[in-house]
């Protein structure tokens, strides 16, 4: 699904107040896709674990809205600026769905439910307001703020859906398993045109999350869990390291601006 594709789905004069403040649609950008959802997933569940939930909470919130207020300070895309507040988002959309299950009981079922109602109401609001919902049509700040509003439910939504999957009984490597196949769905109904670009893309998005922290699960727990046991720590290491690697590769190489924006 590249970035040409999406841009079949553009409003054809948008009001352009700035330069587009998301990278273009590469196999570089699922890749850190995934990494930053597997790496929120252990490093929640890691702060969590070292300095209770509710500090936690508290920790996650403030880093999240302090990358964001850098992302939405700046005129135009930053590899890093934009990567470091979608980590951040993911850490926190995590949290958010662990409290409501945890903190509050609210079993799996339910909350996934629940938060594909609020990405399916951000949607919904985003489109009666612009009318496009295309990520390489982020020029103006209302767009933005949806933008960041969706970024954020999915990475919820994904939470609470992978949790599910490993606890009816997929465990993570069957769920690990489960959503790289779903991820092909949409990709493949859109190159044989039965799913336009910009629902294929948000699909895929959404699943990216579960995918990637069901992944890091079963890579991070131990053996009684069905994990490979590396441990939280290890695992939200390697993954922050793997991150870093491929954003600096692009904000040296610049290979997700390369379109005209």
């Amino acid at each position: 699904m590249t970035t040409e594709r999406l841009l079949d789905d553009r409003p054809l004069t948008p009001l352009r107040t700035m330069a587009n403040k998301v990278p273009e649609v590469t196999a570089y950008f699922w890749i850190i896709k995934v990494l930053t959802t597997g790496m929120g997933e252990t490093a929640s569940d890691l702060l969590a674990r070292l300095l209770g939930p509710v500090p936690a909470v508290g920790l996650g919130g403030l880093a999240l809205a302090l990358s964001l207020a850098v992302q939405f300070a700046v005129r135009r895309y930053v590899a890093w600026v934009y990567w470091t507040a979608v980590v951040m988002v993911s850490v926190f959309g995590t949290m958010a769905a662990d409290v409501l299950h945890v903190g509050l009981g609210v079993p799996y079922t339910v909350s996934t439910p629940l938060f594909l109602v609020a990405l399916a109401a951000v949607f919904a609001l985003w489109y009666a307001v612009e009318r496009t919902l295309s990520i390489h049509s982020i020029t103006t700040r209302s767009r933005e703020l949806f933008y960041w509003a969706a970024v954020l439910a999915t990475f919820a939504l994904g939470t609470a859906a992978g949790d599910l999957t490993a606890t009816v009984g997929f465990g993570y490597l069957g769920s690990v398993v489960l959503f790289a196949v779903g991820i092909c769905v949409p990709a493949l109904a859109h190159r044989f045109g039965a799913l336009a670009a910009v629902p294929a893309f948000w699909t895929a998005y959404v699943i990216t999350r579960p995918l990637g922290a069901s992944l890091a699960d079963w890579m991070a727990l131990g053996h009684a869990r069905g994990g490979l046991g590396f441990g939280l720590g290890p695992v939200t290491l390697a993954w922050t390291v793997a991150i870093a690697c491929f954003v600096g590769y692009l904000a040296v190489s610049r290979k997700d601006t390369s379109y005209d924006k």
